[in-house]
């Protein structure tokens, strides 16, 4: 396995950006403190801390040991960007919040403020300061700065971390590529939803619906059995007015959507609605006005026990992401969204789908539609469903095993692609899955794994370690539904 050693110069902007003691109009001593002024124009390249290799980054303002900064920054971008502040800390004190690092010794707290924005302006206080783009094309910016060094040594030094960093040698082919979904017409507070579906727990119901919409629904029996406050309700109509729904009759109708952030569930308890002989029928605008009716006598429900994966693309005061960069390539980022196009008129919606393993070694593709906690969720560009937090210890979630260190390749962190412990036809495979972290215990020791039990082989030989994920100390469940883009 070949090594690339590099020495990265944390100033990536070079000496034009650094005005140094001998230009006085610009740092005027201050005892323990010195002036900072200056603009500059920056060209972005690879982001060097780990997990962020697919990224890039501009750095205003270097760490150096003992110092901070503070003051403001205006700037402006080719690209929208976030402004990332690093905070000194050791490694005893992350405690699970977010971190950067090149080498995994000298850590720095990440503060990341998602502007995602091409302009504007900030105050900081930090040990550095950059611009950072959760895609990997390269960005020209220019940035006035206006601020104090403090502590010592009290002057901009240009650092040098040396980084022994693998090669991408484990780059798949096909690593990220379109997938293009049918999407359906639901109601919600008389607003149109649209959503797909990609999973149902109840074979015949999968089959009809693959039908209608001519695009696989997988089977996942085991979803019809998570915990009821992990599901919303979605009433489907078996008669009455005729329109776009399932039974091709009025829209399906929800009870939440994701701006209902505490409620929402992309799982949804279907509940067959019929009218009975003789009543008027209307088409019904909300869950209440179908749950009133319901007690007044006029339809009856079919509590069918089936639920289905319907994850909402757009509701009526929002929408998922749809990327800025809609190029989508092997090397793209799994930050900025997971949509390239939502297509209204076709009424599909085009997902990026990532490659990974099954628990076999086969290869899966699958799309990310939400998650929780909100940290992750956002990073990725997907809604927040704080409810599939109930999934965490139930067979409603399955494994699925992500890299956070040795071979750099495709996967979300920037290591090899995942590997699940469910493929699609498995009598445990679920959208819905539980984030375990896999770590060599010696980087050197690293090799490619494909399958479930190279990640126990390895494991029981104590070459490496396997922990579940817990951003910001909290349950982490994402729903990732398995899928096949090219049919």
């Amino acid at each position: 396995m070949k090594k690339l050693s590099a020495l990265l110069l944390i100033g990536i902007f070079v000496t034009g950006i650094i005005f140094v003691s001998s230009t006085s109009d610009q740092f005027v001593d201050a005892g323990s403190r010195k002036k900072i002024h200056f603009t500059q124009t920056i060209t972005s390249s690879q982001d060097p801390g780990q997990g962020h290799e697919n990224h890039q980054l501009a750095l205003i303002l270097s760490p150096n040991m003992g110092t901070i900064y503070d003051g403001s920054m205006t700037f402006t971008s080719s690209e929208p960007v976030q402004i990332a502040v690093l905070h000194e800390i050791n490694s005893q004190e992350s405690k699970g919040q977010p971190i950067w690092t090149v080498d995994g010794k000298t850590i720095y707290g990440l503060s990341l403020i998602n502007l995602q924005q091409n302009s504007g302006s900030f105050e900081f206080t930090g040990a550095a300061l950059a611009l950072h783009s959760p895609n990997s094309k390269e960005f020209t910016t220019t940035v006035s700065v206006d601020g104090w060094i403090r502590g010592q040594p009290t002057e901009v030094i240009m650092q040098k971390i040396e980084l022994q960093k693998e090669e991408p040698s484990q780059l798949l082919s096909r690593t990220n590529v379109p997938a293009t979904i049918p999407m359906h017409k639901g109601i919600y507070e008389g607003n149109q939803v649209l959503y797909i579906i990609t999973d149902g727990s109840d074979e015949d119901y999968a089959k009809t619906i693959t039908e209608k919409q001519k695009w696989n629904v997988e089977l996942a029996p085991v979803i019809a059995n998570v915990p009821k406050n992990t599901l919303q309700k979605l009433f489907v109509f078996k008669n009455g007015v005729e329109g776009d729904g399932l039974y091709g009759f009025q829209n399906d109708v929800f009870s939440s959507t994701p701006s209902q952030e505490s409620k929402y569930s992309a799982l949804s308890s279907i509940v067959e609605v019929t009218w009975k002989v003789g009543q008027k029928e209307i088409e019904f605008k909300s869950a209440a006005d179908v749950i009133a009716a319901e007690k007044g006598g006029r339809v009856k429900f079919n509590e069918t026990g089936v639920v289905l994966n319907t994850p909402q693309i757009t509701w009526p005061d929002g929408q998922m992401m749809i990327r800025s960069d809609k190029e989508i390539s092997d090397e793209m980022s799994y930050s900025g969204g997971q949509i390239t196009e939502i297509n209204e008129e076709e009424m599909t919606v085009t997902f990026v789908a990532h490659r990974g393993w099954g628990p076999d070694g086969r290869t899966i593709y699958y799309i990310v539609t939400d998650a929780t906690p909100s940290g992750p969720a956002k990073s990725m560009g997907v809604v927040s469903s704080p409810s599939s937090a109930n999934l965490i210890a139930h067979s409603g979630a399955v494994d699925l095993f992500q890299f956070k260190n040795g071979i750099t390749g495709s996967g979300p962190l920037g290591f090899q692609a995942g590997i699940a412990g469910a493929s699609l036809g498995d009598a445990n495979y679920s959208p819905m899955w539980r984030i375990y972290l896999v770590e060599w215990n010696d980087i050197e020791s690293a090799k490619i794994l494909e399958t479930k039990s190279d990640i126990d082989s390895f494991r029981a030989d104590n070459l490496l370690s396997v922990t579940i994920a817990r951003p910001t100390n909290s349950d982490h469940i994402v729903n990732c539904p398995f899928i096949d883009p090219f049919q």
